[in-house]
């Protein structure tokens, strides 16, 4: 989708009535100016060139106070400590787990990292090649990115379904204080685990309950530059829903 299309579906929204009564969000190409004057201060994915703030990111403005930044749109997942992260199991070693977190980066979770006791000689009971699981990470090295299991819910990820996210779009889905994904886990009565790296877990107890779940993380996804993306949420889930009966 393109600036134009981004766009006019905002411009579409919002005449729907689905404005959240905020100035509306606009998307910019980099090298395009976002505003000028020299009040103004370059956030995230902004940079000043004389009078002007720029961006350097296809994404959209932000404004806090004087402070302007650009959120991304798109690109790949850049780890930080701290992040919550789903990752797969690629190898082991004799100390711990090399591990594929959708990121350039190469990631490990070492054996001292996991919350109980595991036998060095087979590690494959505790994690085994291909199984998935949450993790947070620890810290970022020039080689690589550590993880830890320390932390409530971390662990194996069991059956239910994997869904694939840009990882920008990640704090949309997730939303203001966890609202949007409670909304979706209410409402697909599924567990859902969101990964910072655009990985996401569903487990529901029926299929249809996670196919529900994930078209609802789609769709966020598909609309998260519009304002009032919740009631737009809470209306798709209404309608699929709605549909199955």
């Amino acid at each position: 989708m393109n600036k134009q299309e981004i766009n006019r579906e905002t411009e579409e929204s919002v005449q729907e009535g689905y404005d959240d009564s905020k100035e509306e969000r606009k998307v910019v190409v980099p090298g395009e100016t976002i505003v000028s004057g020299a009040d103004y201060l370059p956030g995230e994915g902004a940079v000043r060139e004389g009078e002007d703030i720029v961006a350097q990111k296809f994404g959209l403005i932000e404004h806090s106070g004087k402070l302007v930044k650009v959120i991304p749109l798109s690109g790949v997942f850049i780890p930080r400590r701290g992040n919550v992260v789903i990752g797969q199991v690629t190898d082991m070693t004799f100390n711990g787990w090399m591990t594929d977190i959708n990121s350039p980066y190469q990631a490990f979770l070492p054996i001292m990292e996991t919350p109980r006791f595991v036998n060095k000689n087979n590690l494959s009971e505790f994690l085994n090649i291909g199984e998935l699981f949450s993790s947070k990470i620890k810290s970022v090295k020039a080689k690589g990115v550590d993880l830890t299991l320390e932390g409530r819910g971390f662990g194996r990820l069991e059956g239910g379904m994997i869904v694939f996210v840009n990882p920008n779009k990640v704090p949309r889905i997730i939303g203001r204080e966890g609202s949007m994904i409670k909304l979706i886990n209410d409402e697909s009565n599924c567990k859902i685990t969101v990964g910072q790296n655009g990985l996401v877990w569903i487990k529901g107890d029926n299929i249809e309950d996670e196919l529900l779940a994930k078209k609802a993380i789609l769709f966020t996804a598909e609309k998260s530059f519009i304002h009032g993306l919740t009631d737009k949420v809470k209306e798709f889930i209404e309608k699929e829903k709605g549909d199955k009966e």
